[in-house]
């Protein structure tokens, strides 16, 4: 398609255009090749040098035919390359000498009007200069596409039917609400990471084990380069500080009971569990191990520790932990979106 328009194109307005792109493309491959020695980058920059170096030979040769001086032409439009020679003329009689009427002849056409080379020329080349300035200055003034990774997001669009359990329960908290209540700007800043983005974040609706279904557990989990948090909302009723009596048959560490938010809260360290599931063709997985210690805050659904509780972790895969002051700071952005539980 291309070739087809340059085809159309005027000879003094299509060969400078092939010469200026012949010479730039063919400087700039050679130029790439010795910045970095490859020899097919090489072939191809020569290929285009000795193009241009034939079309500038054609307009060469063109310019000296228009500059050479054409042949005479005589009154009636016949061309005289040599004076004629005098002829003697034998006497005939006056009669016959008399000339006949000359018939009328056309008149030589008006030459046509010659184009200007050179106009031509300098036109083309100021295309070209529009077109370069054009492909240099686009970037700078359009938008350029952002390839800048995003947060990850909480939903995916897709609403499944709720456990029974979320049913039975009076205003119960879904994952997708703790994922948005956690996933928002400044969460990587509150985990003293400032320049890291989400690199994934869901939400699930499931129910506690051991519960027959009976318990609605919706959690949250976000994940980071350097830390994973996980939030989870349990409905049971159990209390606080029924479940700080019963950290002392447990094998929670660093045990220390607080208030948050005007609610009773404690936390503490424990490990997560490790999975390692085999995808090959036995489809088998590895033995459950300890995976690295996560730091949990757990505060009370409600002020009066009536019973359900809410669970935030932190934990790395380096087994680092932040400050515990970052459980704090997240628990006041997550526990206002958590309704508290009405009197039973």
């Amino acid at each position: 398609m291309l070739g087809f328009l340059l085809r159309l194109l005027p000879f003094w307005v299509r060969e400078p255009l092939l010469i200026a792109g012949g010479t730039v493309l063919g400087v700039r491959l050679v130029y790439l090749a010795v910045r970095e020695p490859d020899l097919a980058t090489a072939g191809f920059g020569a290929l285009f040098l000795v193009f241009t170096a034939v079309r500038v030979h054609t307009v060469v040769r063109a310019l000296r035919a228009r500059r050479k001086p054409g042949p005479a032409v005589a009154s009636g439009g016949a061309v005289v390359d040599e004076p004629a020679q005098v002829q003697p003329q034998a006497q005939v009689p006056a009669a016959a000498a008399a000339p006949a009427p000359a018939a009328t002849l056309p008149g030589p056409a008006s030459p046509e009007k010659e184009h200007n080379a050179w106009g031509q020329a300098i036109a083309a080349f100021a295309v070209f200069g529009v077109l370069a300035l054009a492909v240099w200055a686009g970037p700078r003034f359009m938008p350029a596409n952002d390839n800048t990774p995003k947060p990850a997001s909480c939903s995916d669009g897709e609403q499944e039917e709720l456990p029974k359990a979320f049913k039975r329960t009076p205003k119960p908290v879904t994952g997708d609400h703790l994922c948005e209540a956690l996933n928002r700007p400044g969460l990587a800043k509150a985990l003293g990471t400032p320049g890291e983005i989400a690199i994934s974040a869901s939400g699930t609706d499931n129910t506690a084990p051991l519960t027959d279904g009976k318990v609605a557990l919706p959690e949250a989990t976000v994940t980071f380069d350097t830390y994973t948090v996980n939030v989870s909302a349990t409905y049971n009723h159990l209390t606080v500080d029924q479940y700080v009596k019963l950290m002392k048959y447990g094998s929670e560490t660093d045990v220390k009971s607080l208030h948050v938010l005007g609610r009773p809260a404690v936390l503490s360290s424990d490990h997560t569990m490790k999975i390692e599931i085999d995808l090959g063709s036995g489809g088998s997985g590895g033995p459950v191990e300890q995976g690295p210690l996560a730091r949990t805050l757990t505060v009370a659904l409600d002020r009066e520790d009536r019973g359900g509780y809410c669970d935030i972790s932190v934990y790395s895969a380096s087994g680092a932990l932040p400050d515990d002051s970052v459980l704090l700071t997240l628990a006041e952005r997550v526990l206002p979106k958590i309704p508290e539980l009405p009197a039973r």
